[in-house]
């Protein structure tokens, strides 16, 4: 299956980056590679990108499509919040800019065995990292109700939470949950049916707050916010795309944190949002948010 990620707010992006020649820039989510290849344009002839992301399938259909921009990019296998590190092994002590798209690439959500979708069967592993020691299978089969109660409740804003937990733990009594449809069954059986939205499926925020445990995710981008700018040059640029009210409230009050702390200037007042015809176009950037700061 080819790897497809649409890039969201592509102009809106380059322009808060600010992208210009000879300048280093970090993707530290690079999926497909779109965002970077844009960054690599505009950054020519002598710009340079440093492409991030811990996702094989994604590592690889990067590498091919930015081929031809040579030894103006270099990709590593690595989660973001290893940026520092890897900054320290290159020898570069500052970039200009830095750019954190948290979405989902589609490849993700549509290939069953990789168990992050509901829409389809397959094992349930949600890992992004697959050299991650503990899939969504083996959170689920072991946490107690309470701490699966938490996890639904905090990282998915899950109001069934409670029921859906002692619903997964009398389950796993008699059967380990191993799938994604196991998962999907108990979720429908478990809330009522009159509180069942046609607009969002009933398995979504269960699934998000699995996902988001297992991959630590709501974690790594509090230790971006908390130390990673750090490695930006005076003047330089984070920009970061939220997809869930989770990730963008992480993402506001640590920028505020940061402007209170005289250590960043926020460079968007509001969050911008795709246009409508971006949103026409592509569906799931609607819930898109993106925020930007610039190192003082």
């Amino acid at each position: 299956m080819e790897f497809k990620h649409i890039p969201v707010m592509v102009e809106e992006v380059m322009d808060l980056l600010r992208c210009e020649p000879g300048r280093t820039y970090v993707d530290g989510t690079l999926g497909g590679g779109g965002h970077g290849e844009e960054i690599l344009k505009r950054t020519g002839p002598d710009g340079f990108l440093i492409g991030m992301d811990w996702d094989k399938e994604a590592i690889d259909e990067a590498s091919k499509r930015l081929k031809p921009y040579g030894n103006r990019t270099r990709i590593f296998r690595e989660n973001f919040i290893h940026l520092p590190e890897i900054l320290k092994t290159m020898k570069i002590e500052t970039v200009d800019g830095i750019l954190l798209d948290l979405g989902l690439s589609s490849i993700q959500l549509e290939r069953g065995e990789r168990g992050f979708s509901f829409r389809g069967e397959g094992p349930l592993d949600m890992r992004m990292d697959e050299r991650k020691d503990h899939t969504a299978a083996d959170l689920l089969n072991a946490l107690s109700p309470e701490e699966l109660e938490r996890i639904l409740f905090e990282y998915g804003e899950e109001r069934w939470a409670k029921r859906i937990a002692k619903a997964i733990v009398s389950e796993r009594e008699q059967e380990p949950i191993q799938t994604t449809e196991s998962l999907r069954r108990i979720i429908y059986r478990t809330i009522p049916k009159r509180f069942q939205s046609r607009r969002i499926d009933p398995a979504t925020r269960t699934f998000q707050a699995i996902r988001i445990k297992v991959n630590e995710e709501l974690e790594n981008l509090k230790r971006v916010l908390e130390s990673g700018w750090k490695v930006l040059s005076k003047g330089g640029r984070i920009c970061i795309i939220s997809f869930h009210s989770l990730e963008d409230r992480i993402v506001k009050e640590g920028f505020r944190r940061l402007e209170r702390e005289g250590m960043m200037q926020i460079a968007t007042k509001k969050p911008f949002v795709p246009s409508e015809e971006e949103q026409e176009k592509n569906p799931r950037s609607r819930s898109a948010k993106l925020r930007c700061a610039e190192r003082i």
